[in-house]
């Protein structure tokens, strides 16, 4: 255990390395994935539903995420606080790619600890960051591997992970860009939160 908690310290350290505004563990068994949430990505359509096989509905969703959860006893979340004005602007795509990276370098670090059934999340379609200006998505056209495996993560949307709960498990509070008056828009703060199931 005392082993665990000199990792779970260093994977810490190496989100707020990588860019993260702030990360902690939290027990796996504390993650909410809610059906309804899932059906957002659904009802209106999402502009990147199907687009990419890390968004719906090419992932497995909120019951098969709940069994998965099930196998873990500890994740890392971590959030990355920006002004809202990014989030609401063209350049929040920097913001996702970020989050997408810092998961998946947290996801590498603790396989290489030796929790090799670390799995990393993030927000955001990966096709939208990381292949916009290509054709379809290599892995959903059979066209050959993911054009960027080491970054890439899939979207917690599509599994229903409840964010603003495991906001509150970590012990932070969720800023949503846009919310209140157009004053707070302009000048407030928002918060985008990845994942990581250590194992």
């Amino acid at each position: 255990m005392e082993r665990d908690r000199v990792e779970f310290a260093d994977l810490i350290e190496l989100a707020r390395r990588l860019g993260a505004s702030d990360a902690a563990m939290v027990p796996a068994g504390e993650i909410a994935a809610e059906d309804e949430l899932a059906r957002l990505c659904l009802d209106p359509p999402c502009e990147n539903y199907g687009m990419s096989a890390g968004c719906p509905p090419h992932v497995a969703g909120p019951s098969a995420f709940r069994e998965l959860v099930g196998q873990y006893e500890w994740a890392l979340v971590f959030r990355i606080e920006v002004p809202s004005q990014i989030l609401l602007s063209d350049e929040r795509r920097e913001v996702f790619r970020l989050l997408h990276e810092i998961a998946a370098h947290v996801e590498q670090a603790a396989v290489r600890m030796g929790h090799r059934q670390s799995k990393g999340y993030a927000g955001g379609s990966c096709k939208q960051l990381f292949c916009r200006g290509e054709g379809a998505c290599r892995v959903l056209s059979e066209a050959g591997a993911c054009r960027n495996p080491g970054q890439a993560r899939p979207s917690m949307s599509g599994f229903g992970v409840n964010v603003s709960k495991l906001m509150r498990t970590a012990g932070w509070t969720m800023n949503r860009a846009g919310g209140g008056t157009d004053k707070d828009a302009a000048s407030g703060t928002g918060t985008v939160c990845g994942l990581v199931l250590v194992g």
